[in-house]
C-alpha cells in the first residue's frame, strides 16, 4: 500500500523506449509556368575580309579549333564564297574567348545566340 501512495498511477501511458515521429514534409513541385528553358548555344561567325589569305584562314581554324585540314578548308571556302561561316557553337564564355583569339589572329569574327 505504501508503494501506491509514493508512485501513483499516471494519467497517460509511459513508453518503454523513445520513438521518433517524422513530421510530414510538403514536397515542392515545379510550377510549369516557371520552368526555365535550357540556354541556347552561341555561335561564332567568321566573316570574309580582303586582307587575309585563304591558306592563313585555314591555318588559324586548324590551330584554334583543332579542326583537320579538310574541315578547316571547307569552312574557309564557305567564308570566301558566301561571305561568312559558322565555325563553332557552344557556351557564351567559350565563344567570347574564341572570338578574342580570332581577333588576335586578324580575322573578322562575331558571336550571337543560335536561332
Amino acid at each position: 500500500m505504501i508503494s501506491r501512495v509514493l508512485n501513483p498511477p499516471l494519467p497517460f501511458p509511459v513508453l518503454a523506449r523513445a520513438e521518433t515521429i517524422t513530421a510530414p514534409v510538403k514536397e515542392e513541385t515545379p510550377d510549369t509556368d516557371k520552368v526555365a528553358e535550357p540556354e541556347r548555344p552561341w555561335i561564332i561567325i567568321v566573316w570574309n575580309d580582303p586582307i587575309n589569305l585563304m591558306a592563313y584562314v585555314t591555318y588559324v581554324l586548324q590551330k584554334l579549333f583543332g579542326y583537320g585540314r579538310a574541315k578547316a578548308h571547307k569552312l574557309m571556302m564557305q567564308v570566301h564564297v558566301e561571305g561568312k561561316s559558322v565555325v563553332w557553337n557552344g557556351a557564351k564564355e567559350r565563344c567570347e574567348a574564341y572570338v578574342a583569339a580570332l581577333h588576335e589572329h586578324g580575322l573578322w569574327a562575331t558571336m550571337q545566340k543560335d536561332d
